[in-house]
């Protein structure tokens, strides 16, 4: 597929999502950039959230990650149903009955100033490294497949793919979002769906061929049973329950968008349906890694390697869908690309330049005067030039499957927020405000450590998704050895 026909499709794409801006932004006043004027419907946040589950690091490392993991990641993922079922019933009463923008004001009320912005700060760093880690891969392969054809340097490309985002976001914010990410969210699964066609066409695979195929493949084994291995069913399991609790439910890029819909019932409804829609599409994605190994065996091709040797298992996808597949499958995995390139960061420039607006600086969403209204928007500048730049630091550091970075860098970010929004939940003590910033700087310090010599110290046993579980355990504790009896607290 030459480079010219794959900008093409980026630039129609980007037409679309402008188009949709238009129309969705005509009208948006401060409060639709915020929370949509708490009027999206609930089934349209549903499918859009599935972009943000099927971000570009789900949609190419998930599927050549089978080679080396089979099925395990769906262990995680039915964790993340778990999940949902919290948020549902704990965390959208909450954020429901207190009206809240911010869902780091709740740490503010219980805690204090100094929790709310310890709060504010843990989720810019996760959403900014991981929405830097899903764009990475998506830049890395685009990189690959059409800026290097026109000699475009890695930083040029990825600032003119945050500018284009930059464009159709600015105004409409929330609003916008909501209808864009469904767009991205039904692309994103209808290339997967071709793709998948398009090789049991090719291996002479009907439907029952393909589910009995894959449910006997050697790679289909999903659950695993070595207590000190990483892929530990309870750790994975219960690893992803508490992802899917706090990457979803205490993080304010997609508690925004569910907190536009119209009623506490309409997005109960929302997170119900959404948790059943990405159970199907991770599946289809884990599928779809077992039909390229098959289809690489029957053609003799060779799984590409890293510099050290390594399965490259990012760059399965790419390299058949752009070399081996036919035109077809090549033009819906660019229309997936890119609908994972867009998804993947767009979102989140408004929600960091919410959180730090709010959560930050202190002020409130009401009443924006002409000045406030000017620094809204250079923060969301501000977020665009932050991403660029932690893109560029994993385009020098990173040597691993992204999904297992990014996994790692959930647990280490992700866990005081688990801790402190627990802490504030569960029981009614005072905690000494400032005092939160040091025991959540140092529970993340205490399990890097866990990772890196586990193994040593614990007789071969190697931390996974539940390092997530042990730093908000550290957290609880370390807020509990700082707390008092409250004397009229504040749940």
């Amino acid at each position: 597929m030459s480079p010219g026909i794959f900008l093409l499709f980026i630039a129609s794409y980007f037409f679309l999502l402008l188009l949709v801006s238009y129309f969705t932004s005509r009208k948006a006043d401060t409060q639709a950039y915020f929370i949509g004027n708490r009027n999206s419907i609930w089934y349209v946040v549903a499918i859009g959230m599935i972009s943000d589950s099927l971000s570009g690091v789900t949609f190419i490392s998930v599927p050549g990650k089978v080679q080396t993991a089979s099925f395990s990641y769906l262990q995680t993922v039915l964790g993340y149903v778990l999940g949902y079922v919290v948020i549902a019933a704990v965390l959208l009463p909450l954020y429901y009955n207190r009206n809240l923008t911010s869902i780091y004001s709740y740490l503010r009320q219980r805690f204090g100033p100094a929790s709310q912005k310890t709060g504010a700060v843990f989720f810019i760093l996760s959403r900014l490294t991981g929405s830097a880690a899903r764009l990475f891969v998506i830049a890395g392969v685009l990189q690959l497949f059409v800026f290097d054809y026109y000699q475009v340097p890695f930083a040029v490309s990825v600032f003119i793919m945050i500018g284009l985002m930059l464009l159709y976001t600015y105004r409409g914010g929330i609003k916008t979002l909501v209808w864009t990410d469904a767009l991205q969210s039904i692309l994103q699964v209808l290339a997967i769906v071709i793709v998948v066609v398009v090789i049991c066409q090719d291996l002479q695979w009907g439907p029952a061929d393909l589910v009995t195929n894959i449910v006997h493949n050697e790679k289909s084994v999903t659950f695993f049973w070595d207590w000190r291995a990483v892929n530990f069913f309870p750790k994975d399991f219960f690893g992803g329950m508490m992802i899917a609790v706090t990457m979803t439910g205490l993080d304010q890029n997609m508690m925004q968008k569910n907190l536009s819909c119209r009623s506490l019932g309409d997005a109960k409804k929302n997170i119900y349906s959404f948790s059943i829609m990405q159970l199907v599409a991770h599946v289809l994605l884990m599928s779809l890694g077992i039909l390229f190994y098959e289809y690489m065996k029957a053609h003799g091709l060779h799984a590409p390697l890293n510099a050290t040797g390594a399965p490259a298992t990012d760059q399965v996808f790419p390299m058949l869908a752009l070399h081996h597949l036919g035109a077809l499958a090549a033009v819906f995995f660019v229309v997936g690309l890119t609908a994972s390139t867009f998804s993947s960061a767009d979102s989140v420039l408004t929600t960091l330049t919410t959180s730090f607006y709010i959560d930050i600086l202190g002020y409130s969403t009401d009443g924006m005067t002409a000045a406030r209204k000017r620094l809204k928007n250079m923060i969301h500048i501000g977020c665009a030039v932050a991403l660029l730049l932690t893109i560029l630091l994993f385009k020098a550091f990173n040597q691993s499957a992204m999904i297992d970075t990014l996994l790692f860098l959930a647990a280490l970010t992700y866990g005081p927020m688990l801790g402190l929004f627990a802490f504030g939940i569960f029981n009614k003590r005072a905690i000494i405000d400032r005092g939160a910033i040091a025991v959540c700087l140092a529970a993340p310090v205490l399990c890097f450590f866990l990772k890196q010599y586990s193994a040593q110290w614990m007789n071969g046993y190697k931390f996974g998704n539940e390092l997530l579980i042990v730093n908000g355990l550290f957290t609880y504790i370390g807020l509990w050895l700082i707390s008092r009896k409250a004397v009229n607290p504040q749940l």
